[in-house]
């Protein structure tokens, strides 16, 4: 496409430019609901069919799949299970749309048939023949939306995923009612045909796009150039998923939720319209201005519009439109005036570019701003951005209800619809964690708050494939109209999970949701373990449970083993609670070093450190070796398989490497997306917790004190050789994890129980 000039561009796109007035709030009700999938019933009833076979084989012939959206005319998703007389068919399920009868499907599969379906593992050891359903059931769901995904996500969880990891992610989805997602694959290939159009080089643009694992913090306007450029062929790849993305999301009956242009601009819009209006904003994190400091458009900047207007086109034409569309200009970046009228302008221009190219345009914006900068954010300035877009016209994600909720201080965002989202996960950290009766009593809570206008609920961890209990519980609430009996609800989980009742192992989940999964206040799941964190002499190892449940939890797990033992999720959950185990332990011999190093007990402190270099770090680091998603030659393999070459292998190899340690140049936003993965153990912490030990003893036996500014410059030089290195790591699971559990418990569970009753060792 060549470029055209500014003159045209305006002429063209001037009508664009004209305000748009608020909405009467009578209207607000109303407008959500318009939003409606455009595949049709038969697309959608094959599409669901297509995912049954899939889930199921040849025992999808015994289960009848039909989608009817006179079931719930205009209305909130509805589907109904019911057995025909006779015949080969058991059950029957009509939905209102392919996700609805998708959920139904599942509800079958879990309530009657005792089966399970999560990221770690499937649990479909169906009954034969299936069983019948004796009474008619109908749900409808409370909610217009179940929501799915943070915009961080795609890059700390997806960058690297082709089709087959996209699709069976999207029957996932499907099943667990999800009706609403971002779909952003490949939206750089048509930000690279607009810069193009507008006279940008190649080198303006490579200079501008980070690298993939860092492509969700270029599109808020945080960061560029970072482990970057993006190869041709990397476009070419993102396209192609995008169409089979948006395809088989719709056809399912999902909503796709595209991206709009924020106003940050590439420095190379500034050459080639040196006069443009364009203000530089701050750094963002630790980042200087090398790399971040991007450029907002002024919102009386006529550019504004011509570029927003034309990359939203240039999207709608490649792959068609929901009318949803996804913007967040003030991620975690002050915005240069607190004035209401120019935070509204912003808002508004967003909006133009929107409607500009798309009259039925929705905005959906994420809230997290208001509550991670409160001090700028007073109601002022929220209800300036929030009230400068017609209502009803933008959606808000609250996006961090289960914890600290934005709709209760705006009251209900002043008037714009919102859906109360639950973000559980920072930077895909690994870690048991959750905060079960916030999310349980919250969203009810919401919808009874005066003039709430809550929409629906949403998932949006920033990184995924960790803590499955907690999502299969949040996806439940999105069809349910009260609170659940938690104890009762997680001992039927584990029954369907393992496939088999056992008292020993809904005791353990009985003690984990009670502990770790029961966080109250004002909780963040972000992991500061000692472990995943770069060692010092402050380092914190409070936690918010009991200590002793989990290690009582790993013991009945365990001792389930001989009944379970044949069960992957069974296997998966037994690894995932010894690393919890083990990472409380390490926060024992940490405590354990340092205060034998203050007490100057060099003998103490060898013990301690030499039991956690040569013993605790190698055990936890062959545990988690035992399982796939556990393994850092898997997530480096899976990022050198989206290369053509082997440049661009390394390119993405580093990409990864960096993003769960230094993440940035520098460490920047150090162990920020720490991972407890094999290889990284022993590589990355175990090293950094050797090289710690070893300046320890030295200070002792010379009789120095510890500058922790030396040691993290030494510590630097080690965790940016792993970031560099090419050792090669499996990418297929060695050992048997039951074993290698079992081992571990007898060596440390005795210490480790006492520990958690009686205080440190």
């Amino acid at each position: 496409m060549a470029a055209l000039p500014v003159s045209v561009l305006l002429s063209v796109l001037m009508p664009v430019l004209v305000s748009v007035s608020v909405l009467p709030v009578s209207v607000l009700a109303a407008l959500p609901a318009e939003l409606r999938v455009p595949a049709g019933d038969a697309r959608q009833e094959a599409a669901v069919r297509a995912l049954s076979r899939r889930l199921l084989g040849s025992r999808a012939a015994a289960v009848s799949l039909f989608v009817d959206s006179a079931l719930s005319p205009g209305g909130p998703d509805t589907y109904r299970l019911r057995s025909p007389p006779g015949g080969a068919v058991s059950v029957s399920v009509t939905g209102s749309s392919g996700v609805a009868a998708a959920a139904g499907l599942y509800r079958y599969l879990r309530d009657s048939c005792g089966c399970h379906v999560s990221w770690s593992a499937l649990q479909l050891n169906l009954p034969d023949p299936l069983p019948r359903i004796r009474t008619e059931i109908r749900v409808t769901t409370p909610n217009r939306f179940r929501f799915y995904q943070n915009v961080c996500a795609h890059s700390y969880s997806f960058p690297w995923w082709g089709w087959e990891r996209w699709e069976r992610e999207i029957d996932w989805m499907a099943l667990s009612g999800i009706n609403v997602a971002p779909a952003f694959a490949g939206q750089e290939a048509i930000w690279q045909r607009v810069y193009r159009a507008m006279g940008l080089n190649q080198s303006d643009i490579d200079a501008h796009f980070t690298g993939p694992a860092f492509l969700a913090w270029n599109r808020m306007g945080n960061l560029h150039g970072w482990a970057g450029p993006l190869p041709r062929a990397w476009h070419l790849q993102q396209l192609y998923l995008q169409y089979r993305i948006v395809e088989r999301m719709r056809s399912l009956g999902m909503l796709t939720v595209l991206p709009a242009f924020t106003g940050h601009v590439p420095p190379g819009i500034l050459r080639v319209f040196p006069r443009i209006n364009a203000t530089r904003l701050g750094n963002w994190s630790h980042f200087d201005c090398t790399l971040s400091c991007s450029y907002l458009l002024s919102p009386e900047e006529p550019m504004f519009q011509v570029i927003g207007t034309l990359f939203l086109k240039e999207l709608i034409k490649e792959f068609g439109t929901d009318h949803i569309y996804s913007a967040d200009t003030f991620n975690e970046m002050s915005p240069p005036s607190s004035d209401p009228a120019y935070l509204a302008g912003i808002s508004s221009a967003v909006f133009r570019a929107m409607t500009g190219a798309d009259p039925d345009a929705r905005w959906l914006m994420q809230g997290w701003l208001f509550q991670h900068q409160p001090t700028f954010w007073q109601p002022p300035q929220v209800q300036a951005v929030l009230r400068a877009v017609p209502l009803g016209r933008m959606i808000v994600l609250d996006l961090f209800a289960e914890s600290k909720p934005v709709y209760e201080w705006t009251e209900s965002f002043y008037g714009q619809p919102f859906i109360w989202c639950m973000l559980h996960n920072f930077g895909g950290n690994h870690g048991l964690f959750g905060a079960v009766e916030a999310i349980n009593h919250g969203p009810f809570v919401a919808r009874r708050f005066p003039n709430s206008t809550m929409v629906g609920t949403g998932l949006v961890p920033e990184g995924i494939e960790q803590n499955d209990v907690v999502y299969e519980l949040m996806n439940e609430l999105g069809w349910s109209h009260e609170p659940l009996d938690l104890p009762l609800w997680v001992s039927r989980y584990a029954q369907r999970r393992y496939g088999a009742p056992n008292a020993a192992a809904s005791a353990a989940w009985q003690l984990l949701l009670r502990s770790v999964y029961n966080c109250t206040g004002a909780c963040v799941n972000h992991n500061r373990s000692p472990l995943v964190r770069r060692p010092s002499l402050h380092m914190d190892t409070q936690l918010w449970y009991n200590a002793s449940d989990v290690y009582e939890a790993w013991r009945l797990l365990l001792s389930a083993g001989p009944a379970l033992g044949s069960s992957p999720a069974f296997r998966y959950d037994v690894a995932d609670v010894t690393r919890q185990a083990l990472q409380q332990l390490v926060g024992d011999f940490y405590q354990r070093i340092r205060d034998s190093f203050q007490r100057r007990a060099l003998p103490e402190l060898l013990a301690a450190g030499g039991v956690l270099l040569y013993d605790l770090l190698p055990e936890l680091d062959a545990l988690l070796g035992s399982q796939r998603l556990f393994l850092l030659g898997r997530v480096l393999q899976d990022a050198r398989s989206r290369a053509t070459s082997e440049r661009e292998a390394q390119q993405y190899e580093l990409n990864a490497r960096n993003q769960v340690t230094l993440w940035g140049p520098s460490g920047n936003i150090l162990d920020y997306a720490n991972k407890q993965l094999s290889g990284l153990v022993l590589d990355y912490y175990g090293v950094r917790w050797s090289l710690f030990v070893s300046l320890l003893v030295e200070c002792l036996n010379t009789g120095s004190p510890f500058h922790q500014e030396q040691f993290n410059q030494a510590v630097f030089q080690v965790e940016r050789g792993f970031v560099y290195n090419e050792k090669r790591y499996p990418a297929t699971p060695v050992g048997d994890t039951l074993e290698i559990a079992r081992k571990i418990f007898l060596k440390y569970h005795p210490g480790a129980a006492q520990h958690g009753r009686d205080g440190p060792p």
